[in-house]
């Protein structure tokens, strides 16, 4: 495949870009959240996160390098697993699309933000932590990981009811 068709492949037109930035920003406000105020900036990073889509059929996050792999990126699939840390700590998450109430109303500062995803080995080694033993149930109990939801129930649900992450990103709290 030559570059120019890759290009067109991966192009974002205003249209496609505004009915995302539009429809997003509607699903962010009923949720609780808040987009960055500044909205080119914020549109800039919806346009590298339908890139991302295109390139790797997953909306990871628009300021971390993806591996072309669902299961190894899930952690980072916008909203991010460190969207609600980040805003909790510094009013922001790490790339500046999502901002606290408090940076919406001038009431704090930006500031600059630590990388909270572990390495690629560290998240290896989480993966074979448990906690088992604190919650016993015959039913199985799922948690969001992008909000902390927890569920009872067979299997997750197709979204999350608090912050509308997709079932995938779901996993087995034991």
């Amino acid at each position: 495949m030559n570059n120019t068709l890759i290009n067109d492949m991966l192009a974002v037109g205003d249209d496609e870009l505004n009915h995302y930035y539009l429809e997003l920003k509607k699903q962010v406000e009923s949720s609780g959240y808040h987009f960055n105020p500044d909205v080119e900036f914020t549109k800039s990073l919806l346009k590298s996160i339908i890139l991302n889509d295109k390139r790797y059929g997953y909306r990871s996050c628009p300021c971390r390098l993806a591996v072309n792999d669902k299961n190894e990126d899930l952690d980072i699939i916008c909203p991010c697993d460190y969207r609600d840390p980040d805003l909790d700590g510094y009013g922001t998450c790490y790339c500046g699309l999502y901002v606290s109430g408090e940076i919406l109303r001038g009431e704090k500062k930006l500031k600059p933000i630590p990388e909270r995803r572990p390495s690629p080995e560290d998240r290896e080694k989480l993966k074979t932590k448990s906690i088992s033993g604190i919650i016993s149930s015959s039913i199985p109990i799922w948690r969001c990981r992008v909000c902390g939801y927890l569920c009872a129930r067979q299997e997750p649900p197709e979204n999350c009811p608090i912050c509308t992450a997709e079932r995938e990103r779901f996993e087995l709290f034991d």
